[in-house]
Parts: C-alpha cells; sequence; structure tokens
C-alpha cells in the first residue's frame, strides 16, 4: 500500500511539472506573412501602422476597403496613399483613378511581392528574387541619404527586386548589392509613385531592427508631410469578415429594427405567459387507420383463396377501363393497331406496349393463372402506369 501510494505522488509531481513545463514554455514564433496592419508577428505591419502619426506629425490616418476606381472618385481627398500587400491588381479605371489623384499633387506609396493588371503592363512590372547571394544588401542612390555600407537583413527580407520595369519614366531610388532596383518613382503631374518590390522591409521584424527602421524610415522620406494618410486594406485584404449568422439582418436597419422589436414582443409574451395558470390538457387518444385494417383483411382473404383468375380478370378490366376513359381507346380488339395507338396516345416504348398487349391476350385466354404469371402482369401494369403520360 505504501509503495502504491509512493508511485502515485512520484506520478502526479511529474504531471504537475510536465504541465508547468509546457505552460512556461516559449511560443514557436509565426512566420507566416500577413502584412496585415494588427497583427504583431514578425511580417505583420502593426509597428508600421502604429508609426505613421511620428513619421506624419499631424496626420490623420484614414483606411479605405475599396477599389482604387471607388475610393479615388471622392475629389476631396488629399495626402499620402499607402499600399502594403502581398499582391497589387489593378484594372483600366483603377490605373485612371489613380494617375488623377496623383497628378493634382498627392503622392501613393505601394509595396508588394507581385504586381498584376494594368498598372503593372503600363509600367512593365516584372518581379525577380536573387538566388546568387541570400540576404542581399540594400542602399539608396540618393548621396544624401546613402550610407558607407549596405542595409543588410536576415530571412529573405530584402531579396525581391524588379527584373523590369519603365527605365524611360522610372527613377531608381535603391538598389541592392548586385545592382538590382527595389524601389522606383514615377513622376506624373505634380506627384509621385513610388513603388516598393519588398513588403517584408516595412514588416514589424524589420522595424524592430535598427537597420531595418532606418532603411524603411528614408524610403517613406520620399513622401511628404501631409495632413491626411491613407492605408488601404482593400489590396491585402484586410477588409473584415462578418461570419455571423445574422450578418444580414443586422447590415441592414429596418431589418435591426423588427429583428429586436420580435425579440421584444417574444420577451413580454413569455413573461406573461409565465403568469397564467395552464389547464391541464386532456390526452386524446388519436384515431384508428381503419383503411389500413380494411386493405390487411381483404388482402388476407385473397391470399387465402388465391384466386388469381378472379385478381388478373379485375386488374385487366380496371386497366382497359382506364385506357377507354383517359386515351379514348377502343380496346374491344388488342391486336397490332391497338398497340400502335397505344404506344402514340400514352408515350410509353412499343416494345411494352407489344408485351402488355401480349400479355394481356394470353391470361384472357387461360382460367388456370400462376403466380408468376399473375407477378408478371402486375410488373407490366405498373411500370405502364409510371412511363404513360
Amino acid at each position: 500500500m505504501k509503495d502504491f501510494k509512493l508511485l502515485m505522488l512520484v506520478c502526479v509531481g511529474a504531471l504537475v511539472i510536465y504541465l508547468v513545463a509546457q505552460y512556461n514554455k516559449p511560443k514557436p514564433v509565426n512566420w507566416i506573412s500577413t502584412l496585415y496592419y494588427k497583427d504583431k508577428i514578425p511580417f505583420g505591419t502593426a509597428i508600421l501602422h502604429q508609426q505613421l502619426n511620428q513619421i506624419f506629425p499631424g496626420a490623420a490616418v484614414t483606411h479605405t476597403n475599396s477599389t482604387l476606381n471607388k475610393v479615388f472618385q471622392d475629389s476631396s481627398l488629399s495626402g499620402n496613399y499607402m499600399v502594403v500587400a502581398k499582391t497589387i491588381e489593378t484594372d483600366k479605371y483603377d490605373y485612371e483613378r489613380l494617375v488623377k489623384y496623383i497628378k493634382v499633387g498627392n503622392n501613393v506609396f505601394m509595396s508588394a511581392f507581385v504586381w498584376q493588371g494594368f498598372l503593372a503592363d503600363t509600367l512593365k512590372l516584372q518581379m525577380g528574387s536573387e538566388y546568387k547571394q541570400a540576404n542581399a544588401g540594400l542602399n539608396f542612390t540618393n548621396p544624401r541619404l546613402k550610407r558607407p555600407g549596405y542595409y543588410t537583413f536576415k530571412h529573405d527580407v530584402s531579396n525581391q527586386y524588379f527584373s523590369s520595369f519603365d527605365t524611360a519614366h522610372a527613377v531608381v531610388l535603391s538598389q541592392n548589392t548586385l545592382g538590382h532596383s527595389n524601389y522606383l518613382q514615377f513622376k506624373f503631374g505634380k506627384g509621385n509613385l513610388y513603388l516598393c518590390a519588398g513588403p517584408h522591409l516595412f514588416t514589424n521584424y524589420s522595424l524592430l531592427n535598427p537597420q531595418g527602421a532606418e532603411y524603411a524610415a528614408k524610403a517613406l522620406s520620399y513622401l511628404p508631410v501631409t495632413k491626411n494618410i491613407y492605408w488601404d486594406q482593400f489590396q491585402n485584404k484586410d477588409i473584415p469578415q462578418d461570419t455571423s449568422p445574422l450578418r444580414v439582418i443586422f447590415g441592414n436597419e429596418s431589418l435591426s429594427w423588427a429583428y429586436y422589436i420580435a425579440l421584444l414582443t417574444t420577451l413580454f409574451f413569455v413573461l406573461y405567459q409565465m403568469k397564467r395558470r395552464q389547464r391541464i390538457i386532456p390526452v386524446i387518444e388519436p384515431l384508428q387507420n381503419t383503411t389500413l385494417e380494411f386493405v390487411s383483411v381483404v388482402g388476407g382473404v385473397y391470399y387465402e383463396q388465391r384466386n388469381n383468375f378472379d385478381i388478373t380478370l379485375k386488374k385487366i378490366t380496371y386497366l382497359l377501363e382506364h385506357i377507354r376513359s383517359k386515351y379514348n381507346l377502343k380496346t374491344g380488339l388488342l391486336n397490332k393497331d391497338f398497340v400502335d395507338g397505344l404506344t402514340q396516345k400514352t408515350g410509353i416504348d412499343h416494345e411494352l406496349a407489344t408485351e402488355l398487349v401480349y400479355m394481356l391476350n394470353y391470361l384472357h385466354n387461360h382460367t388456370q393463372i400462376s403466380d408468376q404469371e399473375l407477378i408478371k402482369l402486375n410488373q407490366l401494369i405498373e411500370e405502364f402506369y409510371a412511363k404513360s403520360r
């Protein structure tokens, strides 16, 4: 008994130690690239979003969750527009609205891994990634921003670059150690479009590194200080999705009021019914289904008598009466002409009509009918009822 208690104490102690170790075990780092402005994981953009007011003092940050075409239809918008996403895809109307917004003196900053659509086609954008040199360093081309050594990063943060772009109109702002451009500027009217090939350069992981924070600050220094900063949620699919079953009701004001009124009246009804004394409801036995008993009795009588000829005669009589009354066919002579007429008017197969008529003629001339013949006749009649129109 003592040995058993000692064993139990050891097991319980080991279990407690294991649970404490599991509870205090550091959580594994989530390296998934979301670029979501609320994510505090390494490749989220929570720090950048929080520091926008320091990068652009006094600016109001506004979120947008529509296409560029819909956003820029509001001509009152003015300020810096920022897009940090895994993929940026635009159509012709998005591009035209974007250029119109920039030409009046606004600036747009975009950073993505993949560029698709009209913007990419117009500016001849194609992406590449360094394989010859891992963690390629970066540096600015502007002598005032250029540092003596390259900005270095880990986890392939700086390996993306533009393998192709419109060199006639683009100004290269930053390059990697292999001479590939990763940060471009396009002039449109009074404003500028800035494109960066590495969105991970603006994530939490990079900004917590002194070199990464310095590079991001210099990259965004090309954007002027304005009163408004617009943060695009649409391109990165950061639009909150309401998965509630009642989202349709709550999304419509009229339906919402109807829903609340229904709940309120239901509550009043329940409270009112709680005060009433409900009389006992007597138990009423359901009526018996005498039809089933009648069918059972009749079926038993026929089964005991085994009068197949009588059953066959009734089935044939009922079938011919059905054909005369519904299809207006004469049933006095069941020959080839009758088969053709039956096929045309009922829509059944000619083979089925022929077999059925043959069976009717055959059984009509016999008084001794076996169970198999009666079953065969019943199958043909049921198939006729099922397939006739």
